[in-house]
């Protein structure tokens, strides 16, 4: 039994059992490339609460090489693994400070994120888990032997805060050959972030988050090595006309794509082509594009 269905770049996919025909030029994309590599969100976000040396490990435990994380700067200067621009969601900071609203991270010191409980909100099993250090993270990376796609978060309210990353990156041995080669990848949306990470090292494997109109390519190819775009966003011929420039190391841009947590989508988003897949079900993701 075969049933016809329509794909997020509008052209036709045949489902025959549990097997999916792409089209004719997606078919073609996916037939002549390698399964995307596979991105932990914030760690393995699904199995852990995010941004967590716990996520790290959950990835880690499921066999995942890359995670995913975001970094922001402290009221003293501290990098801090955390995704919102407040503390709110993913830590008991309304309780704990109840009189600092609208607990943004930059008006908190490290030593004060240090005493939120950064897990409960998740569930029971967390509790207690913290909001660590970019250097505390590193650590924890390094320990697995795994690699990082590092995320400078809302670089507009952190003046300076690529020279910052930059300086512990390099403290903590990762501005070495092998990292910089095989082990980590920086990215923003903020296009001036990327362009400032890329002129202080121009080593660095760099990303641009968004989607870009491909008539403005061009002009992202020459600071970056990666265009990195929601996957509601995106089809096969975008995808496409991305990979046939070249990026600011000389190599064709590559395309990882964000946030596919299901199966029939990660097949889907594979069929477009792309390079890599970031998600919270890296497991799914995973075992859904390997078949």
């Amino acid at each position: 039994m075969s049933v016809r269905t329509a794909t997020a770049s509008g052209a036709a996919a045949v489902l025959v059992g549990t097997c999916v025909l792409l089209p004719a030029t997606q078919a073609q994309a996916s037939g002549t490339r390698d399964a995307p590599v596979v991105y932990a969100h914030r760690g393995a976000s699904a199995y852990a609460p995010e941004n967590t040396l716990a996520a790290v490990d959950a990835a880690d435990d499921l066999g995942i090489a890359w995670v995913e994380n975001d970094v922001q700067l402290t009221k003293d200067g501290v990098l801090v693994v955390v995704h919102d621009t407040t503390l709110s969601r993913t830590t008991d900071a309304e309780e704990v400070f109840p009189d600092r609203a609208p607990w943004a991270v930059k008006d908190f010191t490290a030593a004060e994120i240090a005493k939120l409980d950064a897990g409960s909100w998740f569930g029971p099993g967390f509790a207690g888990a913290r909001v660590p250090t970019l250097t505390q993270y590193l650590h924890r990376v390094e320990r697995n032997r795994q690699k990082l796609l590092l995320e400078i978060k809302s670089p507009e309210i952190y003046p300076g805060i690529e020279r910052a990353t930059l300086r512990v990156l390099r403290e903590e041995g990762w501005l070495d050959r092998d990292h910089v080669k095989r082990r980590l990848i920086v990215q923003s949306f903020g296009a001036e972030s990327v362009k400032a990470v890329h002129a202080q090292r121009p080593d660095v494997v760099t990303g641009f988050l968004g989607t870009p109109a491909v008539s403005d390519l061009p002009s992202y190819a020459a600071f970056t090595d990666q265009i990195n775009p929601s996957y509601t966003t995106i089809g096969a011929d975008w995808v496409a006309a991305v990979q046939k420039l070249k990026g600011a190391h000389g190599k064709p841009l590559r395309v990882n794509t964000w946030t596919v947590n299901d199966a029939a989508k990660a097949v889907e988003v594979a069929g477009f082509g792309v390079d890599g897949i970031i998600t919270n079900h890296p497991d799914v993701v995973r075992d859904a594009t390997r078949r």
